[in-house]
């Protein structure tokens, strides 16, 4: 039986409580899982790529223990599907919080079946305790210094934290 290998895409800026979840579940439906670090068009990112790779290997490794052998981590600037196809992934995982994440990711898998169809789209709903938390929220909650200990890992907080300060004196 041949090797079932998964595609995570997503920004990770920053890596937070809902990604490590829905990585770790992934494990359970993929023999491999490849975690693509991947430019957003409609955010700036507030953590370098370098910042983001390290962060996501250095959670997953502490969250994931024996299991975090079995994720790789990759960066690129390419459709998710070429990336897909690259890895040898023949499956996208795809995450959702709420009713209102569906339509767009439903548009985001029909493209992706036009353009590649024998790589399928998993919709893995989020748990809920992290059903509000967004990148977008945790940004945003690190640029005023709000507490983020329960958003993401403890390893994301100081890298997080210096660099909302670093784009704030920019500003």
């Amino acid at each position: 039986m041949s090797e079932r290998v998964a595609l995570y895409p997503g920004s990770f800026d920053p890596v937070t409580f809902g990604h490590i979840d829905l990585i770790r579940r992934s494990l359970a439906i993929a023999d491999r899982l490849v975690v693509a670090i991947l430019p957003n068009s409609d955010k700036e990112a507030l953590l370098t790529l370098e910042e983001r790779t390290a962060l996501l290997r250095s959670v997953i490794d502490a969250e994931l223990g024996d299991a975090s052998a079995r994720v790789q981590i990759l960066s690129a600037s390419n459709l998710a599907v070429r990336v897909a196809a690259d890895a040898g992934a023949t499956l996208i995982i795809r995450g959702l919080r709420a009713g209102s994440d569906f339509e767009a990711e439903l548009r985001m898998a029909h493209a992706n079946r036009l353009l590649a169809p024998e790589i399928e789209t998993a919709f893995l709903m989020t748990a809920p305790e992290h059903a509000s938390t967004s990148s977008r929220l945790v940004r945003e909650v690190a640029r005023y210094g709000g507490p983020l200990d329960r958003l993401v890992p403890a390893a994301v907080v100081p890298v997080l934290t210096a660099a909302a300060r670093r784009r704030s004196s920019k500003a």
